[in-house]
């Protein structure tokens, strides 16, 4: 009956790390995601801001060691490998630790996350210009102009942030982020406006006011947020399902090994 239910351990053992290693390239993915993606807001906050770019690294990396110790569980489980199966087992304790750290740092700085999105954010407002001056603002630029016309928005509190930027207040005519449009048909979407537009029927002559633009009047702070809870809790979930994984290896792996230990070793393969 004992052996019974170590055999039965040990292809559990081999089930739950199978799983480990497709959620840790589940995480790898979306470290890379984070560092490819230029069509959406993640593309702001990976350009201007070096954590989320490390963090990106630091997601990779994880996965990758998630990959691995899920690929020597499954060896040490099939084969009974004590060494490895210890080996994991230190490796998975390192990294469930290292999570729930994390974890506990973002709940924490949250707020200070918040403000730091919203000051960058509004640089951005603040210095669009219709020729930028460098390969990286041209990017922002872009990146901030395909959230305002996906997410059909402007300005980042209200369409009045863009009183901030110079190039518009100061010009003779009624200009608006085009970006910011108002269309009427949602395939003209799929085609993001860059720069500034001309306002068509200004009644004061000289003057640029802000309610005459033809644009979105709802600021992109608030959808910006709903956008990153979503992807946020996608990725909770998959952090709440490794860490169950995890325990289960964990426990999975205290058991395997004492019974390991308790057999004769000339069963255990020679590497």
């Amino acid at each position: 009956m004992g052996a019974a239910c170590i055999k039965v351990t040990k292809y559990f053992l081999f089930l739950f790390n199978l799983l480990f290693f497709i959620l840790g390239a589940v995480i790898l993915g979306f470290g890379v995601w984070i560092l490819a993606d230029k069509n959406s807001f993640i593309s702001v906050l990976q350009t201007s801001s070096s954590s989320l770019q490390v963090g990106s690294y630091v997601f990779i990396g994880v996965g990758a060691i998630t990959m691995l110790m899920g690929l020597l569980g499954c060896i040490g489980a099939v084969n009974e490998v004590r060494c490895l199966l210890g080996l994991y087992f230190v490796f998975l304790l390192l990294i469930l630790i290292a999570q729930v750290t994390v974890g506990v740092l973002f709940y924490f700085n949250a707020g200070k996350l918040k403000q730091e999105v919203g000051n960058m954010v509004m640089d951005i407002i603040r210095n669009y210009k219709v020729n930028a001056s460098s390969s990286r603002e041209e990017s922002l630029q872009e990146a901030w102009d395909y959230v305002q016309a996906q997410v059909e928005c402007c300005g980042w509190v209200s369409f009045y942030n863009w009183t901030e930027n110079s190039e518009i207040m100061n010009s003779t005519e009624t200009l608006y982020p085009c970006s910011c449009e108002v269309t009427g048909e949602e395939d003209n979407r799929r085609i993001v406006k860059k720069g500034f537009c001309e306002a068509q029927g200004n009644s004061t002559q000289g003057e640029n006011l802000p309610e005459e633009w033809p644009v979105y009047k709802e600021g992109c702070m608030k959808k910006v947020q709903e956008w990153l809870q979503e992807n946020l809790g996608i990725l909770l979930g998959v952090c709440v399902g490794v860490a169950v994984i995890e325990l289960l290896g964990l426990l999975l792996s205290i058991c395997l090994c004492r019974h390991i230990h308790s057999e004769d070793y000339s069963k255990v393969p020679k590497y």
